[in-house]
């Protein structure tokens, strides 16, 4: 059954990244005992099947030099406080791989699932923990449960395996008591590890089963409301009144700096009140022609409007205007089938200066072709306008 919030909406969408991570912060992470125990136990087993038979000679030397005291050491006073301090180094050294090893499993072991974590806020105190009904819900809800079975759990497979190992190594520790010293040390350190392995296994079924629980129960703390997705998508991406207007923003610029190319431009070919594109060709530093700017309605007036007061001169060509807007993009060059058609008009258009300063006749217009496919996609374009 889906949980419900406090307005009584149900939880029922998974966690977003944004929810995963401020759950992170506050120290909320899938955190599993019976795993770290289990590593734990292999490292202990581990380490004491590497290093068992050093520790156990270290250990011994330390025995036997605790126990074999000389008689003028006793009258000394400060002999037994040297001898403390050099049996406790040796012990210390002794078991030194064993405890590093342990400290490096608790420290690594709650990295292994849930990752890495320091939080203040979890070490705050919590008022909210004080709720006798709060805590009667934990203790009975389904993590509460849950910690009951794997309680019960260890307890039966811990403690059966452990009476079986018992009950199956009584003769070797019974014969303990009749080995000498140092061969004593050894088969106990022996019996240690195979205990060891034989917890850790049963302690490795606990873990199986707990590992995805807990992982599960994480995230189904974590799970969230139809509501709390919207808004934290709003606070996210920015509401859409907010996104509209950084999009109208960004487009007003956008046209700000291609309407500043408008003078740059040799000739403006326009449809002639709907569509203005503005075109340039330098030969030294282009392949072919530059679409510069281009617009309809509004912004084709506004195009119109600065080619006059700049001395770009307008060229009406209605075909190849509405062909150009609609197949070259800003800043890019024209296509191919339009070569010979704006050829003509950039032209006519050197013609024109040519003859105005030379004072002669006004040259023929030319009337520029549009190839048929380029009039039968812009045909369609327009009707999807």
């Amino acid at each position: 059954m889906a949980e419900e919030n406090s307005g009584g909406e149900e939880r029922t969408e998974a966690p977003t990244p944004k929810r995963r991570q401020e759950a992170k912060q506050q120290g909320q992470v899938a955190r599993s005992r019976e795993l770290t125990t289990l590593l734990a136990m292999l490292a202990a087993a581990g380490c004491l099947l590497i290093f068992g038979s050093h520790m156990a000679d270290s250990l011994l030397d330390v025995l036997r030099q605790g126990l074999h005291v000389e008689r003028g050491t006793i009258f000394d006073p400060q002999a037994p406080i040297r001898l403390l301090r050099e049996l406790i180094g040796k012990g210390l050294w002794a078991v030194g791989p064993l405890a590093l090893a342990m400290l490096f499993v608790a420290l690594v072991a709650p990295v292994a699932l849930g990752g890495w974590t320091f939080s203040a806020k979890a070490l705050a105190p919590q008022l909210a923990r004080l709720n006798p009904l709060k805590g009667f819900k934990r203790i009975f809800g389904v993590h509460g449960l849950v910690e009951l079975a794997k309680g019960l759990a260890k307890v039966v497979l811990v403690g059966a395996l452990g009476s079986y190992m018992l009950w199956q190594s009584l003769g070797d520790f019974q014969a303990l008591a009749t080995e000498p010293l140092q061969p004593a040390m050894h088969d106990a350190a022996r019996l240690l590890i195979n205990t060891f392995f034989l917890l850790a296994a049963a302690l490795g079924l606990i873990a199986l089963v707990d590992v995805p629980f807990q992982l599960w129960d994480h995230t189904r703390k974590l799970r969230m409301t139809k509501q709390e997705i919207e808004d934290e998508l709003k606070q996210t991406e920015g509401k859409p009144e907010v996104k509209s207007r950084i999009r109208a923003l960004q487009q007003q610029a956008a046209q700000g700096r291609m309407l500043e190319q408008v003078p740059k431009a040799d000739v403006v070919v326009t449809n002639p009140t709907h569509f203005a594109v503005a075109l340039r060709y330098d030969p030294l530093q282009m392949r072919a022609p530059k679409l510069m700017a281009k617009g309809a309605d509004l912004i084709a007036q506004r195009i119109r409007r600065l080619a006059q007061d700049n001395g770009v001169p307008l060229f009406e060509a209605p075909q190849l205007a509405r062909a150009l807007h609609y197949t070259t993009e800003l800043d890019r060059e024209i296509p191919a089938e339009l070569y010979l058609a704006v050829a003509q008009v950039l032209a006519y258009i050197y013609q024109l200066r040519g003859h105005r300063r030379a004072g002669a006749d006004r040259p023929a217009r030319p009337e520029p072709a549009v190839p048929e496919e380029f009039l039968n996609y812009v045909q369609s374009r327009r009707g999807r306008r």
